[in-house]
């Protein structure tokens, strides 16, 4: 299994896209996965939930369980399954339950502010 590590993210962390800030939070969590880069998850309260669309697109992760993925939807753009989120995430990994992951692209900004 790949070691998985959820912890409190240090700071402020923000999403931005098409001009939008959709995510502000102090209480976001840091997942590192095995060797993989760590992934930011926002929790749903310090998003701004408008802005996102559920999609069709499922898939799953032995370690996370099945996650389900969001477009953003902007004045100026849509960017298809741009969020996914564990809705029922396995036990080891309960903290990312209510959380968003981003991914960051030249579209979406996720950033320490």
């Amino acid at each position: 299994m790949a070691k998985i590590t959820i912890r409190k993210a240090d700071g402020t962390w923000t999403v931005r896209a098409g001009g939008a800030v959709l995510a502000e939070s102090r209480n976001a969590l840091e997942l590192t996965e095995g060797d993989y880069p760590f992934v930011i998850y926002f929790p749903r309260a310090d998003i701004a939930m408008a802005f996102l669309e559920p999609s069709e697109q499922t898939s799953h992760c032995p370690f996370k369980g099945d996650a389900r993925y969001f477009s953003i939807v902007t004045k100026s753009q849509t960017l298809t399954n741009a969020a996914w989120s564990y809705e029922d995430p396995r036990p080891e990994v309960a903290a990312i339950r209510d959380h968003i992951a981003f991914y960051a692209t030249e579209s979406v900004a996720v950033e320490r502010v």
